[in-house]
């Protein structure tokens, strides 16, 4: 059994009417098996700089959302039932390459070693599905309650917007996470979806974001924010496009975000070249229409891979503005640890290059405490209506309510 497995789907096919430019690196990557692996809990991004340095190789695996501690004065106290590291990553002994119809594969291996392991892999699928009922760390009455704080916070001045999450959440689940993140990428067929096994911990991920990717000296960030639910046909669909993008709110929230970005970004970048190549463009996936954002930069070659991810990370389109008070009243309102969750998923390149998706739309999974969770939110201006926020969460979180066979009390 291989414990260390990360696989990162485009879904071209599915999407390739609907995507923002720069949107597609590969249909397919993925690392295989691993030959060294990083696990941390502080000094992380040093640490990560000094593995990569070391190896100069591939590397795939994930930044948690809680790394905001080693870039700002913050904390994290919340209950925490995926009790993941804060930063995890391995060298993979395949790699795995897929574009058109040419799959290629690096690897130490040779020739007849590569062929011999692809010809005995087999996914473990089972085709018992069971119904995994989920309990709410908010109730819908405790969450209609605290948009209502946040929306004072925002009248005071403390913030403009704040990305307020709540946890579904399960105990003593077992379940087969190669089937579920099978089911839920075809359910929800998103351009960053990615499956991650790392020895018991699992990440069954449908996310439609990218958080950054760099290529050469470019740099390119395209935060969401915005969400409609798709119409029952055609026409329906049409009329909720045009109200989404006449809408004030959601554009509010999106431009917010980009300016944060923006300033991110030109942390790094050479001098006048951080630039919005696509403000609030609407793209239509499976499930959703989502509102997209591009913003590039260029980089000096001086500036090493991890100094990039550590001068924007957490993202700001799961975080807020200003950021640091929306990441303390996050902590101060949420009732769990995010983690992984709203972290970034992806892989850095031998060259430098890398490419990481944003951890929303996600089920988080230990096998070895048997805990399961899927954590949603969205972000609060004070255009916000508590109501559909909550409803906005229901839309995003419903392909993975489906897969896990759950119905949502909405009372």
């Amino acid at each position: 059994m291989l414990n260390y497995i990360s696989v990162l789907d485009s879904n071209t096919k599915s999407n390739q009417t609907s995507l923002p430019v720069d949107y597609i690196n590969y249909d397919l990557i993925a690392g295989v098996d691993a030959l060294e692996v990083l696990n941390v809990d502080s000094d992380s991004f040093i640490a990560l700089q000094n593995f990569y340095n070391k190896h100069n190789d591939w590397l795939f695996g994930y930044l948690s959302y809680d790394l905001k501690n080693e870039v700002e004065q913050l904390t994290s106290n919340n209950d925490d039932g995926i009790k993941a590291n804060s930063l995890s990553f391995f060298i993979p002994r395949y790699v795995l390459l897929l574009k058109g119809n040419t799959l290629e594969i690096q690897s130490y291996e040779s020739k007849g070693d590569c062929q011999q392991f692809l010809a005995y892999q087999q996914l473990n699928w089972n085709d018992d599905s069971n119904a995994i009922q989920l309990k709410q760390r908010d109730t819908k009455a405790k969450y209609l309650e605290k948009i209502g704080v946040i929306k004072k916070h925002i009248q005071r001045g403390d913030i403009y917007e704040v990305n307020y999450c709540q946890e579904f959440f399960s105990e003593q689940v077992i379940l087969n996470p190669q089937q579920v993140f099978l089911e839920l990428n075809t359910n929800a067929q998103t351009p960053f979806a990615s499956f991650l096994k790392l020895n018991d911990l699992h990440i069954m991920c449908a996310s439609p974001e990218r958080f950054i990717r760099k290529s050469g000296n470019r740099i390119i960030s395209q935060p969401i924010k915005g969400t409609r639910k798709r119409g029952r046909n055609l026409a329906e669909d049409k009329i909720l496009i045009k109200e989404f993008i006449e809408s004030e709110k959601e554009i509010s929230e999106n431009v917010m975000i980009v300016d944060l970005v923006r300033n991110d970004l030109s942390i790094t970048a050479s001098k006048a070249s951080v630039n919005v190549k696509e403000l609030c463009g609407i793209y239509t996936f499976k499930k959703v229409h989502q509102m997209i954002s591009t913003i590039s930069s260029k980089v000096d070659d001086k500036i090493n891979v991890i100094q990039i991810l550590k001068s924007i990370f957490p993202m700001g389109s799961m975080t807020g503005v200003p950021k640091l008070r929306a990441m303390e009243l996050i902590e101060q309102l949420e009732e769990f640890k995010r983690g992984i969750f709203s972290g970034a998923i992806g892989y850095i390149t031998p060259k430098g290059d890398f490419d990481f998706n944003v951890v929303i739309r996600t089920i988080l999974y230990n096998a070895s405490t048997k805990y399961l969770s899927v954590a949603v939110g969205g972000a609060i201006t004070i255009k916000s209506n508590a109501n559909e926020e909550y409803e906005e969460c229901l839309i995003k979180v419903r392909p993975i309510f489906e897969v896990l066979n759950f119905q949502c009390d909405e009372k």
